[in-house]
């Protein structure tokens, strides 16, 4: 083989490597998809990291949700993660409880049997708390009223308190001489709620007595 023509031969090859595709292929481009793609996550495992709910039984007519918040201390709750469910005549029965996240329920548990198992915690679902109503402190309940006792006499007991008239809500129930009456209405806050029961409580109402219950 003459010399020329192996020159020849050599130029031929360096010229189709030149524009040899794949070998001019950027190298970044078999990565490229694998480096863009986002991590998968599953929504239910997200959600697991919500919230969590409980429902807290076995407390006195007279536990405050302070009182709770201070049992279960450390378990991130606040007054506003406490709900009262009442009956139909307005006695206490259980409190809804929203935790932060589930490790915080779990960690009430323990607590609950730590401090020797004075409440009875178990768990609900986001929609038994949704449906439960939040007074937050703003309600006042004023039981014993007469039975021969109309609205102007109620609304003359309220006087001096800023007192919403369309949440009335009447309650009757038989009493072993006469039928009594309840009545609960929502006032401006909380704290003129506090100061009525004070001012209000074992006061006259259409000559009789009556107690007055702030509800939570």
């Amino acid at each position: 083989m003459s010399k020329l023509s192996f020159l020849s031969r050599n130029a031929l090859k360096y010229r189709v490597s030149l524009f040899d595709p794949i070998r001019w292929m950027p190298s970044r481009s078999f990565s490229s998809v694998g480096e863009q793609q986002e991590p998968v996550t599953d929504s239910f495992y997200e959600s697991s990291e919500g919230a969590a709910y409980g429902r807290l039984t076995g407390f006195g007519r007279n536990t405050l949700k302070t009182d709770i918040i201070h049992f279960l201390e450390g378990c991130d709750l606040s007054t506003s993660d406490v709900k009262f469910e009442y009956n139909n005549n307005f006695n206490p029965i259980s409190m809804m409880l929203r935790f932060p996240s589930q490790s915080s329920y779990d960690a009430a548990l323990r607590q609950t049997t730590r401090k020797g198992r004075l409440y009875k915690l178990d768990k609900i679902n986001s929609g038994q708390w949704d449906i439960t109503e939040s007074h937050d402190g703003r309600t006042v309940l004023i039981q014993g009223i007469p039975s021969n006792a109309v609205r102007e006499d109620i609304e003359r007991f309220l006087s001096g308190c800023n007192f919403d008239p369309k949440s009335f809500r009447f309650i009757s129930r038989n009493a072993i001489q006469n039928t009594v009456k309840a009545v609960a209405v929502r006032v401006a806050t909380g704290l003129e709620a506090v100061n009525f029961q004070i001012r209000k409580n074992r006061s006259l109402c259409f000559n009789v007595p009556v107690t007055v219950r702030v509800l939570q």
